[in-house]
């Protein structure tokens, strides 16, 4: 493959389930770019939030959290046999922990919080100084990088997106129905697009694409066919 001398940053907004990082990990993996789950980070602070007991229902102990923010690290570790990135908390791999039905049910009230959200954008930004990224989220191309040179937003039905996060959950060996799913979806999309701090929405600048009715390959085929025309052909 020729390198590519100019690197860009590749942003990948969407809604929930609707297979961001599937193709935000594949096209990064194809072009030689570093992918980036910031979703991740919002479970990863969530998870935290859990074991520490600063959740009590959908109320967050805002006080407690803030204080402790300083003492959250979060890092993304490859691994030795997958050569998947798993997300790292203060030392621990939970990748498969954050992933779980009782992180997704409570991430939007965790992500929602200014001062959590300004915690992670900042971070987000410093891995993204040298360019050559992919990273995918809610806010990416409004707010983490509104200057990326490539923008995309992804859709699905919340029936589509449901269906795909039942089939990933109960291939990784969890118990879920699809109404349990579907209201989270649903009320994910909800609080995404409500909270007052970098809402979910797609940027003027960005492609939009609808992946309900489209295999990986052909959406992984697409979005490499909108990179290739920001840098041109390889």
């Amino acid at each position: 493959m020729e390198e590519i001398s100019e690197k860009i940053v590749i942003a990948i907004d969407g809604f929930s389930s609707c297979g961001k990082s599937t193709m935000a990990k594949e096209l990064a993996a194809g072009i030689g770019y570093i992918y980036v789950d910031s979703g991740a980070m919002y479970r990863a602070v969530t998870l935290y939030c859990m074991q520490q007991g600063l959740l009590d229902g959908d109320i967050v102990d805002e006080q407690a959290l803030s204080a402790r923010m300083k003492d959250i690290d979060i890092t993304f570790v490859r691994d030795a046999n997958s050569g998947q990135l798993q997300t790292w908390l203060n030392g621990s791999d939970v990748e498969t922990d954050i992933r779980n039905m009782a992180v997704s049910s409570k991430v939007s009230v965790v992500s929602s919080l200014p001062f959590v959200r300004q915690a992670m954008v900042a971070c987000q930004r410093k891995i993204g100084e040298k360019k050559g990224i992919v990273m995918d989220g809610r806010d990416i191309g409004t707010t983490v990088f509104p200057n990326a040179e490539l923008k995309i937003f992804v859709t699905a039905s919340p029936e589509t997106r449901a269906k795909r996060r039942v089939n990933e959950m109960l291939a990784k060996g969890q118990k879920v129905s699809f109404e349990e799913v579907l209201e989270n979806v649903k009320k994910r999309d909800r609080m995404d697009q409500e909270r007052a701090e970098s809402p979910l929405r797609m940027a003027e600048d960005a492609i939009l694409l609808d992946n309900s009715d489209m295999t990986i390959e052909q959406q992984n085929r697409w979005l490499l066919e909108q990179y290739e025309r920001v840098v041109g052909p390889r």
